[in-house]
């Protein structure tokens, strides 16, 4: 069966073109005149792989990519931007967003027949080394019905990759599912109205995000977004739903869960509101230490989302690090912080 491929380009000639390459390599061809017919195509066909111009009437590239991230039948289709334009802000918008890659036009047959057959090998060893993953992982595996149920559901669900600083959801989208981290990390942030941030939480390999959301069936509180190369598979709400009907023994891990991270979000907010700022930083390091997968001291974090995480300005931050670093209890290179003296910091924090 041959493979799909979706062309969204606004340009007839173009778009005519690239349509005799791929049928004469025997593709499936389907083809959108304007971004908004092409997020229509796509929910319709579900490609392989869609080709997509930037810039576009009714809705531009980026917007595309953007809707079919929220809709999850097409959220792991690999993107592949077809532009004029190379400047690495553009670049890096595109790749934020979760493109696979860019053609910049003009481009020759040779050069797009082989990004399309690349992105389609990498789709297709994705899922194959992802098939029985999950059972490496962290989940909620104890010799009782319901949580062998879940377990078998969480196998039976491909993951999806997300790129560094690739959003997951948004705060105030209805919470479509259960998302369990498989690779990497991910932070959940909330914004105030003066644009900061306040990072609510980390999850690494094995944590669960939306439980709140899931639970109450209600909208997700915090942003959810890859602080680096992640990967992540979604229990939809529906499943969940028959599982907690099924296995009341499941929604209680689930209830200790959230009850677990309600009170570590209750700490932070005391510790925000009343310890000084060397004794919040501590802190700060002090649970991403515990956090880390590795065996090592090493914390791989920016200072931006330090700030964000211990409420500080970015100044202040810096600032403290160095104080840190000077009294040997840390050492710092860019974003990598390796923990020297573990004692020191934890009798800082009390």
């Amino acid at each position: 069966m041959s493979k799909k491929v979706l062309i969204i380009e606004d340009h007839d000639e173009i778009r005519a073109n690239l349509v005799e390459i791929l049928e004469m390599a025997r593709y499936t061809v389907y083809q959108a005149e304007n971004g908004k017919l092409g997020v229509d195509m796509a929910i319709s066909h579900i490609p392989d792989i869609i080709l997509c111009d930037i810039m576009m009437p009714e809705l531009d590239g980026y917007g595309v990519l953007y809707m079919l991230n929220r809709h999850e039948q097409t959220t792991g289709i690999p993107f592949i931007f077809l532009t004029a334009k190379a400047e690495h802000a553009d670049l890096r918008k595109g790749m934020e967003l979760g493109a696979d890659d860019y053609l910049v036009k003009p481009f020759d047959d040779m050069e797009l027949l082989n990004a399309i057959d690349i992105r389609l090998k990498k789709k297709a060893a994705n899922d194959l080394s992802h098939k029985n993953k999950t059972e490496e992982f962290k989940v909620l595996v104890e010799k009782t019905d319901g949580l062998a149920e879940f377990k078998k559901i969480i196998g039976e669900k491909k993951t999806r990759d997300f790129k560094k600083n690739q959003v997951i959801y948004y705060a105030d989208d209805h919470g479509k599912g259960l998302y369990l981290v498989t690779h990497g990390r991910v932070k959940t942030i909330k914004l105030a109205k003066d644009g900061r941030e306040l990072m609510t939480g980390i999850y690494a390999q094995g944590d669960y995000l939306g439980i709140n959301a899931i639970l109450n069936d209600s909208a997700y509180a915090d942003t959810a977004t890859a602080l680096e190369d992640s990967s992540v598979c979604l229990i939809p709400s529906e499943q969940m739903e028959t599982i907690f009907n099924l296995y009341p023994e499941v929604a209680r891990k689930f209830i200790h869960l959230l009850s677990r991270d309600n009170r570590a979000k209750e700490e932070q907010l005391l510790e925000l509101a009343y310890h000084s700022v060397r004794k919040k930083m501590a802190d700060t390091l002090l649970r991403l230490y515990k956090q880390k997968n590795s065996n090592d001291d090493l914390i791989n974090i920016t200072r931006e989302d330090l700030a964000a995480m211990a409420c500080m300005a970015t100044e202040t931050v810096s600032r403290t690090l160095s104080d840190f670093k000077d009294e040997l209890l840390i050492d710092r290179n860019g974003t990598k912080i390796t923990v020297l003296n573990h004692e020191g910091l934890s009798k800082m924090k009390n």
